[in-house]
C-alpha cells in the first residue's frame, strides 16, 4: 500500500466517503497543477459535492498530512498572491503592496485570504513543490495567481503569450538582452517571482531611432516605477542579481487582457473557514497569534442565553438541570453548524456563535427556538427559554484567552440585544432583519418583526431593533 492509499484510509475514518472517492481520483489521475492551491469550493461544484462536506473533508486530509494548507493574502486587483503562508499567524495586519497593479490593500478576510490546499509531497510529487523548475506560465497559474482566477484548463501558454511581447527565463546571476518592437498602448514589465514591476506607457509620435532600457534585479522588493517611451524599437536589457531564478515577463495591458485574467470562480475566504466549526474544533489553539489584529468588514454574531437556568437547577435539581443544559448545547451546536456557522465560544448557560451572512444565523435563531420547543414538549415542563440576540456588522479576528476570537463594537451591540431579549424572543438589529436573504427567510416562515429604538449600555446613541414574535 503507497502512503497515499494509507493516508486515505486514515481520513475515511472521519471525512464524507464520497468526498475521499473524490480525492483517490484526483490523487491518482488529474495533472500536477490541479493539485496546487486547490481551490475546495471549484473542486465542489466540479465533483458535484456538497461544498460544507468538501471543506470538512479538506481540514480533516489537512490534519492527517495528505494536503497542505496555505493562507494566501491576495490582491483585489489581479487577483495575484502577494503573501503565502503556512499558518494564519504570519499574516500581516498591515498593507501589503502589488507591484502588477500599483496597489496597496490591507489583508481583510472576507475576500483578501484565501485558503488553498496542496497536495503533500508523501501524497504525490508534483512540480509545484519545486516552484523554481515551473515553466513560466505554470509558475504564474500555480504560485503566482491566486484559486479564485478562472484561468483556461487547456492553451494557457497559447493565450497567455497573445498578450506578451516576450517573456524569458533568467537564472540566478545571469542577463539577457531583448529585442522589441513597441507598440503604441501601456506594457507593464513584470517579474512574477520578486514581484517588481516597471510601467511603461508608450505614446507620442514613432521613432526608428532605437531604445534602451535596463532592468537590475536584486534581493531587495523595489517599487513599482513607471516611465515612457515612444513606439519603436526596445533594447531591454535585464540582469538577475539575485540568487534564485526570475521570469520577466512584458505584458501589453489592453482589453484582451481583462478578459484572460479578469474572470473570478468563489474561492474559499479566511472568514469563511474562521466561521467553519470543523476548523474550530482541529485548529482550537493555532490559528491567530496574540498580537494579531486581523479585519473582518462583515460578520454576523448569534448570542443566546438560558432565561432562569439558576432558578431551574433550583427547581428540579443539579443533576436533571445538567443533563437539560447539556442537551440543550448539543441541540444548538447541530443548528449551529448546519446553518453553515460556528460556536465561538459558550459563557456559564450562554452560547455566542459566527455566521458568514445575517440569513443564516437568523434561520438558526428561529430552528433553535422551535428546538427548545420541541424539548419542552418532550420533557413535559417550560425548563428551556431561549434569549436570542443577532447583530451583524465589521470586527476584529484576535486571540483572547487562548482561543480565535473577536473583537469591536459589533459583538458588543450582538451582547447587548441578546441582553434585551425576554423568554422565547430573537431580537435583531436593522443590519439583519433589512439583508434581502433576511427578508425572503421572514417572508417564507409567516414572520413579521416588529421594531422598537433601544438605548443598549455603552452604546452613545439607540438602536433600532426588530423583535421576532
Amino acid at each position: 500500500m503507497t502512503e497515499a492509499q494509507s493516508l486515505l484510509a486514515v481520513l475515511r475514518q472521519s471525512a464524507d466517503a464520497d468526498c475521499v472517492s473524490a480525492f483517490e481520483r484526483l490523487l491518482r489521475d488529474a495533472p500536477d497543477w490541479r493539485l496546487a492551491r486547490i481551490n475546495a469550493l471549484d473542486f465542489a461544484r466540479r465533483e458535484g459535492l456538497d461544498e460544507e462536506r468538501v471543506i470538512t473533508a479538506f481540514l480533516h486530509a489537512a490534519q492527517i498530512g495528505l494536503f497542505d494548507m496555505s493562507w494566501n493574502v491576495l490582491c483585489p486587483s489581479c487577483g495575484g498572491v502577494l503573501d503565502a503562508n503556512a499558518s494564519l499567524r504570519t499574516v500581516r495586519s498591515e498593507d501589503y503592496h502589488c507591484a502588477f497593479c500599483n496597489l496597496d490593500n490591507e489583508p481583510t478576510l472576507d475576500d483578501l485570504v484565501e485558503v488553498t490546499f496542496t497536495v503533500n509531497p508523501r501524497a504525490r510529487r508534483i512540480g509545484a513543490h519545486s516552484p523554481d523548475e515551473l515553466p513560466i506560465w505554470e509558475y504564474y497559474r500555480q504560485v503566482f495567481w491566486g484559486s479564485g482566477v478562472d484561468l483556461p484548463d487547456e492553451g494557457l501558454d497559447a493565450a497567455a503569450q497573445k498578450l506578451t511581447l516576450d517573456s524569458v527565463e533568467l537564472p540566478a546571476g545571469d542577463k539577457a538582452i531583448l529585442s522589441l518592437q513597441l507598440p503604441a498602448g501601456f506594457v507593464i514589465v513584470l517579474e512574477p517571482v520578486s514581484h517588481t514591476a516597471q510601467f511603461v506607457d508608450i505614446k507620442g509620435e514613432p521613432t526608428d531611432e532605437r531604445q534602451n532600457v535596463t532592468l537590475a534585479y536584486n534581493n531587495l522588493r523595489a517599487t513599482t516605477s513607471k516611465m515612457e517611451l515612444r513606439p519603436g524599437p526596445l533594447r531591454l536589457s535585464l540582469d538577475n542579481r539575485t540568487a534564485a531564478r526570475v521570469l520577466p515577463t512584458i505584458w501589453f495591458v489592453d482589453g484582451r487582457f481583462e478578459a484572460f485574467a479578469g474572470k473570478r470562480r468563489p474561492h474559499l475566504t479566511a472568514k469563511r473557514l474562521l466561521s467553519n466549526q470543523t476548523f474550530r474544533d482541529i485548529y482550537r489553539t493555532d490559528t491567530i497569534d496574540v498580537d494579531q489584529r486581523l479585519k473582518i468588514t462583515s460578520l454576523t454574531f448569534l448570542f443566546t442565553d438560558l432565561k432562569g437556568s439558576t432558578e431551574l437547577y433550583e427547581r428540579v435539581g443539579d443533576l436533571v438541570a445538567f443533563d437539560l443544559v447539556r442537551e440543550h448545547f448539543r441541540t444548538l451546536n447541530e443548528i449551529v453548524a448546519d446553518e453553515g456557522g460556528a460556536v465561538v465560544k459558550t459563557i456559564g448557560d450562554a452560547v455566542m456563535a459566527t455566521f458568514l451572512t445575517p440569513d443564516h444565523a437568523l434561520g438558526a435563531a428561529l430552528r433553535m427556538r422551535e428546538a427548545m420547543r420541541r424539548l419542552n414538549t418532550s420533557h413535559g415542563r417550560e425548563d428551556l427559554l431561549l434569549k436570542i440576540g443577532i447583530h451583524e456588522g465589521p470586527c476584529l479576528a484576535v486571540n483572547l484567552n487562548e482561543r480565535q476570537d473577536y473583537f469591536g463594537q459589533t459583538v458588543n451591540i450582538a451582547s447587548r440585544v441578546q441582553g434585551l431579549a425576554t423568554s422565547r424572543s430573537i431580537l435583531a438589529t436593522a443590519p439583519v432583519i433589512q439583508n434581502p436573504r433576511s427578508v425572503s427567510l421572514l417572508d417564507a416562515s409567516g414572520q413579521a418583526p416588529m421594531a422598537q429604538s433601544q438605548p443598549l449600555r455603552g452604546i452613545a446613541a439607540e438602536v433600532a431593533v426588530y423583535e421576532i414574535p
